[in-house]
């Protein structure tokens, strides 16, 4: 094959990398510098001009995807078929050796893999076996703390039960020990056990483990400070001192702690290999300079890293927009019209991303494309009104609201689990039928009839006394939704899951109180009186409306994490402040700090060519009000890179065309500044396009960012921003 022909097209740090000696070899692949580039045409590199068969070289990924792109460019650039090569994820790797190699991993070679729903089943029937209450423990915590175990290498043998002295724990173990037995029994593995069985069927079978250090000539593994423990050590085991070894990854986008990855492994690996090479990728193919330059200052500030500064040769580009919003309302609107003006120019929705540290900061933003009719897509999520827990509040409300709702009485009446089996379940159905009751109505007829066991009377005369009184008792929309929520159990029973989505369940539910809240401080008197209704009304549409298709032209929103490796012509990087980005859990703990400050510079990195950062001076957040700062990662970006956007739409009324001039002006008021009419004042009667006449109240501020509170006849008191509201004053 042409060398040329592979080393058309690269640079100089990716050439080097491409054509590096064999050996160790660490390539530091900054964000947007072509990483996946180097691996496809080193791999290229080794067949065409080191001579290596396809066969004998192994190429690790973490997703699928990027294992097909990878595998597609290579037989494009070879022109030749590469199926059955060993270029795949750590799982499709570790399934293909257990299946050629299954006797001796003590499986049969059509064994089946459970995947994350078959795990949960299992272990939800084998703690029903044990009587245990999933309400005291649940099959996710039991599911995620066994997988914490393979991941650190540890079977039954390896936990020292003697040291476990709380009942939960020792139900966890116990649990463990039957999921075990199962599974052996029925030739069952689940994903961990893909990565942990083939790293002990290697490990202790010389054999088999001499078959593929000699096979696998050449090893490449992308993502590599994404590795965890059972990834980490598979790969020490296949690699032997002759092995040619290219790691790609990049510590400063080392983001997933929570799941086990360990940035040391790329950290400390000159200590494993003492005579690694390291070559830096620094040059960027994404973002303009600005955008860059934000990105390593925030870096920078991280102790322990594997120094690196990108740069580009595109230009700086634009500023990058920094809006202090009044509120989490100021910051949505912001977002919304910039959107907007974007459509206007003839951009596309697809070119542009709005991410945030929570999945509950979504709603607002969700609330805002729908009333304005811009498509969006939750990229890896659902919309806030679709997810579990939230439907789980709606469905209490409801059924303390109507008795008579079967959908939602199915929904809660053993979640969280009561002791309500299916059997009591399909009971209550069978006298609901036969008697044209609502299952209500079926229930209180068991209960009188005494037709249940007495088990199941105790556990469905719990249900009927919770639901009982929860009744509405005159409380305000959030107050009553607080105590459903208390009352139902669900805040608890989500508290003591060792799920990794805990904490956004936890704030989900909370800011669901704050929707109620907002909701209802925008309701009239009259409608007050009927808050719970409407809000339900509100929830059920905005349950209801549909997301874009898949191909359509869409805004997308997600969070930080789930944006790595993504990119987008413009990015919303919404609610960076303190508190909340970086969270507040993590603020105190120095590791934890570091890797919210890894996520920023991930955030940053996704833009392309216009970054707009925002936060809230005042925010309504899980309930509560607060006051927070700008995050620290604002300002650790130098001055000169940020253009500080002041005088922005409210919530309430846009001038598209104000909003687009309102940082080079000096306005009392847009009214006044378009024509002679007088100033805005305290009694001042104004006229609004949207509210109708209304009275000056108070006035606050100056300059662009004077605004004033005005009542309306018809619509009650409102804030506005002078400097975007089309005001005209009547006297």
């Amino acid at each position: 094959m042409d060398v040329s022909s592979i080393l058309d097209g690269l640079n100089e740090a990716q050439r080097d990398a491409v054509t590096a000696p064999l050996g160790k070899l660490r390539v530091l692949a900054g964000a947007g510098s072509g990483k996946t580039r180097v691996l496809v045409h080193r791999i290229a590199w080794l067949i065409g001009v080191e001579n290596a068969s396809p066969y004998s070289i192994l190429a690790v990924t973490f997703t699928n995807k990027a294992a097909g792109e990878m595998r597609a460019r290579i037989e494009s650039m070879l022109g030749t078929n590469l199926a059955t090569s060993w270029v795949g994820t750590f799982h499709s790797i570790c399934h293909r050796i257990l299946r050629t190699h299954h006797e001796r991993a003590g499986l049969i070679r059509d064994f089946q893999i459970l995947d994350r729903d078959d795990q949960l089943r299992l272990v939800k029937r084998l703690m029903r076996q044990e009587n245990i209450d999933e309400k005291i423990l649940s099959a996710r915590q039991i599911v995620n703390t066994i997988s914490q175990y393979k991941e650190a290498g540890k079977r039954l043998a390896d936990i020292d039960t003697s040291a476990i002295y709380h009942p939960i724990e020792k139900w966890i173990v116990h649990i463990y020990a039957q999921y075990e037995h199962h599974c052996r029994e029925n030739s069952l593995v689940d994903f961990t056990e893909l990565l942990l069985r083939t790293v002990e069927l290697i490990r202790d079978h010389e054999m088999i483990r001499t078959h593929y250090q000699t096979r696998f000539q050449h090893i490449l593994v992308d993502e590599f400070q994404d590795t965890n423990r059972i990834q980490y050590a598979f790969i020490q085991l296949l690699v032997t001192d002759s092995t040619d070894l290219l790691v790609v990854g990049d510590d400063d986008q080392s983001i997933y702690a929570f799941r086990g990855a360990k940035i040391e492994h790329i950290l400390d690996l000159e200590k494993r290999f003492p005579r690694l090479n390291t070559i830096k990728l620094e040059q960027n193919y994404r973002s303009t300079g600005h955008i860059l330059r934000a990105a390593n200052a925030v870096i920078a500030k991280n102790s322990g890293r594997l120094d690196k500064t990108l740069w580009t040769e595109s230009g700086d580009g634009e500023k990058i927009d920094v809006y202090p919003a009044f509120n989490e309302y100021d910051e949505a609107a912001y977002v919304i019209e910039r959107i907007k003006m974007h459509i206007e120019r003839g951009g596309l929705h697809q070119d542009i991303a709005i991410l945030y540290r929570s999945n509950a900061q979504s709603r607002l933003f969700e609330e805002n494309l729908l009333g304005n009719d811009i498509p969006y897509r939750i990229y890896g999520g659902l919309r806030f009104f679709d997810r579990a827990e939230i439907k789980d509040a709606i469905a209490y409300l409801r059924l303390c609201l109507n008795h008579a709702d079967d959908v939602a009485f199915e929904r809660v009446v053993n979640n969280p689990p009561r002791g309500i089996g299916q059997r009591t379940i399909e009971q209550i159905r069978e006298i609901a039928s036969r008697n044209q009751f609502s299952l209500w109505q079926a229930l209180a007829h068991a209960v009188q009839q005494q037709s249940l066991p007495p088990r199941a009377t105790q556990a469905v005369s719990q249900f009927m006394q919770l639901i009982t009184d929860t009744q509405h008792g005159g409380d305000s929309l959030p107050t009553y939704l607080q105590r459903v929520i208390d009352n139902s159990g669900l805040r608890d029973h989500i508290k003591q899951q060792k799920d990794e989505r805990r904490l956004d369940k936890l704030e989900n539910l909370a800011e669901l109180i704050t929707a109620a809240e907002q909701f209802e401080n925008h309701l009239s008197t009259e409608e007050k009186a009927d808050a719970i209704g409407l809000f339900l009304a509100k929830a059920a549409l905005d349950a209801g409306e549909t997301q874009a298709s898949n191909y359509s032209d869409y805004v997308q929103l997600m969070t930080l994490h789930s944006a790595k490796g993504l990119e987008f012509p413009t990015v919303f990087m919404v609610g960076v402040e303190e508190g909340l980005f970086p969270h507040q859990e993590s603020a105190m703990i120095t590791e934890q700090l570091e890797e919210e400050r890894r996520l920023a510079y991930v955030g940053i990195t996704r833009a392309e060519q216009k970054l707009h950062i925002s936060y809230a001076e005042k925010r309504r957040l899980y309930g509560t009000t607060l006051y927070p700062r700008a995050s620290r990662f604002i300002e650790e970006i130098p001055a000169a890179l940020l253009h500080f956007v002041r005088g922005t739409p409210t919530h309430y009324t846009v001038n598209a065309t104000n909003a687009a001039n309102a940082t080079n002006a000096n306005l009392t008021n847009s009214a006044s500044s378009q024509s002679n009419q007088p100033t805005i004042q305290l009694g001042s009667l104004i006229a609004h396009p949207t509210f109708g006449e209304g009275t000056v109240t108070a006035l606050e501020g100056d300059g662009e960012r004077q605004r004033v509170q005005v009542n309306f006849s018809e619509q009650g008191s409102k804030w506005l921003v002078l400097a975007f509201a089309k005001i005209q004053v009547l006297s």
